[in-house]
């Protein structure tokens, strides 16, 4: 048999093999883009939004905000904000740099530059925002204050001051002063709240305080705060009084700010700080009127951090601080009379501060001494219990009240005498120490003395020690509870424990 062979034309085999290498080539691109479809490509859906630009001081925190940002497709996604420019100097850094609400603090004048990146698994996108810094001049006070005023918070840095005093003002109308306001004073210049309608209302608040400083930042600057005003509207809270004492206020007393007397000036004084004054931190003179009291802090002053009269005592409260480099840390207390009043209780101070009597102490109404106080007297003054008056002084077992010397040498003071008949006199749980310095009756030196007919004390639990007499002498007619040489103690004393006069 056989084979038969057609030969084709040259043109057809071309043909063919043309639409072969075509059909190849349609098969490989197809299975590229069956390929493409199965895995694409990510999409970025993502837009940072670092906010607006904004203008501000140094010290002012800056709050930026990029919960603007998006993602199209509603997924969450990460934050990251990082300083890329900032002024030569500048040391600042970003505060929850990885929130959408991040902060900071400019410390130098100039540009900051802040870029917000925002990414999660669809990419990420990047935006920035200018922070332009600038610092505001303080307004100078060059004249009294003789209209209603308002001085404001204009610079944002509580280091640098709202306003200059150049000179001694005087305030005869309404003065507020707003939170976070400083006020700086040149040399020797003071500020009086008059009484002629003057009235001060300084109210800051724990993250704003009101400052009153020195232009240089040193003790003993300028002058202080005189306040003759007898406003019931007088009011400083969460506020700073510093570098006060170039020269004296009042009674040829240097301090931080003092409360004049004989025009019954008044004030309630809350949370507020008196430190590094070259006198006293408050002076307030007999008169005068503490009307609130509460949280006051006094420390690093040349003298006691307060010395006042005796009826502003008890406005005092336990949490004020009165210890702290102060050149003495006690609370000072001038004046010769307790008057008569229904009942003054001296309580005691969580910091264990001490009061000291500056002289001779006459109390003619009911005077409370709280457990763990102690009262210190200046060299040969006396404590006197008149006839009007009565004391009660009981401590307990572990705080005792305590009477002693300023000076904790024997014999120091002259010692305690009691008028009084009055049945409320009790001393218990306590120290009568180092008085009898001089003859306090009778030719007797002692710690206590009862004189005067029907004088009477119970005591019991109290030490005496450190007289330069007796430790008790009891006058004609005055009278002991029986067992008061048994249940007190006695040391050191220059003469007997007890004498019993008849």
């Amino acid at each position: 048999m056989k084979h038969q062979f057609t030969h084709q034309p040259a043109w057809v085999v071309t043909t063919k093999r043309l639409f072969v290498l075509l059909l190849s080539t349609t098969l490989l691109v197809t299975g590229c883009k069956k390929d493409e479809e199965v895995e694409p490509e990510p999409s970025n859906t993502l837009t940072a939004v670092a906010g607006p630009d904004q203008n501000v001081q140094v010290g002012q925190t800056v709050k930026l905000d990029g919960s603007a940002s998006t993602d199209a497709e509603g997924k969450t996604f990460t934050y990251q904000w990082a300083i890329t420019k900032k002024p030569a100097k500048s040391t600042v850094a970003l505060t929850g740099a990885t929130t959408p609400k991040p902060t900071f603090v400019p410390d130098e004048v100039g540009d900051y530059e802040v870029e917000l990146t925002v990414s999660n698994a669809n990419g990420k996108s990047s935006d920035k925002v200018q922070i332009t810094a600038a610092v505001a001049e303080p307004l100078a006070i060059t004249q009294s204050i003789t209209v209603k005023t308002t001085l404001v918070d204009r610079i944002a840095n509580p280091e640098l001051p709202d306003y200059i005093v150049t000179k001694g003002i005087a305030v005869t109308h309404e003065l507020t002063i707003e939170p976070g306001v400083v006020i700086a004073f040149e040399r020797d210049a003071r500020l009086d709240i008059n009484s002629d309608g003057g009235l001060v209302i300084a109210k800051g608040t724990p993250e704003k305080k009101i400052r009153f400083i020195g232009v240089q930042k040193t003790k003993g600057f300028w002058a202080g705060i005189m306040i003759y005003s007898g406003s019931n509207a007088n009011a400083f809270e969460n506020v700073e009084v510093l570098h006060t004492g170039s020269r004296a206020l009042i009674s040829n007393t240097k301090a931080g700010m003092a409360l004049f007397g004989g025009g019954k000036a008044q004030i309630a004084l809350k949370y507020s700080l008196f430190s590094e004054n070259e006198g006293y931190g408050l002076l307030v003179q007999e008169g005068a009127i503490l009307r609130e009291w509460e949280k006051n802090t006094f420390t690093k002053n040349g003298e006691a951090g307060i010395i006042l009269d005796p009826v502003n005592v008890v406005k005092l409260d336990a949490a004020s601080v009165f210890t702290g480099e102060n050149g003495r840390n006690v609370v000072e207390v001038k004046g010769y009379y307790l008057r008569e009043v229904d009942e003054a209780v001296w309580g005691g101070f969580k910091d264990k501060t001490p009061y000291r009597l500056l002289g001779d102490f006459a109390v003619e109404g009911g005077w409370v001494l709280s457990p763990g106080v102690t009262v210190e007297v200046a060299r040969d003054a006396a404590i006197m219990i008149n006839s009007k008056g009565y004391l009660i002084a009981k401590g307990t077992a572990t705080d005792k009240v305590i009477f002693t010397g300023a000076s904790k040498s024997t014999a120091f003071w002259k010692g305690m005498i009691l008028y009084s008949n009055n049945s409320r006199n009790a001393i218990e749980n306590a120290e009568i120490n180092n008085g009898g310095s001089l003859v306090i009756v009778s030719g007797k030196k002692a710690n206590l003395a009862l004189y005067g007919n029907s004088a009477t004390v119970a005591i019991k639990n109290t030490k005496f020690s450190g007289s330069g007499g007796y430790g008790i002498y009891a006058g004609y007619g005055s009278s002991l509870n029986a067992d008061v040489t048994t249940v007190n103690t006695f040391e050191a004393n220059a003469l007997d424990s007890v004498y019993r006069e008849k």
